[in-house]
């Protein structure tokens, strides 16, 4: 029984993973990032390793997402995404966070 919870567990937190993964790649955000290496923008493992010791770092990243930025990485701009609701911006923000 203890076996089948955590598998359960464990299944149902990857999932979780998967779905903001699928929600980066739904809003086209893999179209200029990667997991591990830069592309257009920076990699999100970068970012996360970029922010990592900022406390403020999900509010930062909630409002790059969604107002664009430019010159945190360089000359080229990331346009904004204000078409993402402000909870899935949050949910792709801790996503990014936690990329290692």
């Amino acid at each position: 029984m203890k076996t089948a919870l955590l598998l359960s567990a464990g299944l149902l937190l990857g999932s979780h993973s998967w779905a903001n993964e699928a929600l980066a790649k739904k809003n086209g955000c893999t179209g200029c990032h990667a997991m591990a290496s830069a592309l257009v923008g920076p990699a999100f493992k970068d970012v996360a390793a970029k922010y990592a010791d900022q406390a403020d770092a999900k509010d930062q990243l909630i409002q790059s997402i969604r107002q664009g930025s430019k010159g945190k990485w360089g000359q080229m701009a990331m346009p904004p995404q204000g078409q993402l609701s402000a909870g899935d911006a949050q949910k792709l923000a801790l996503w990014v966070l936690k990329t290692k």
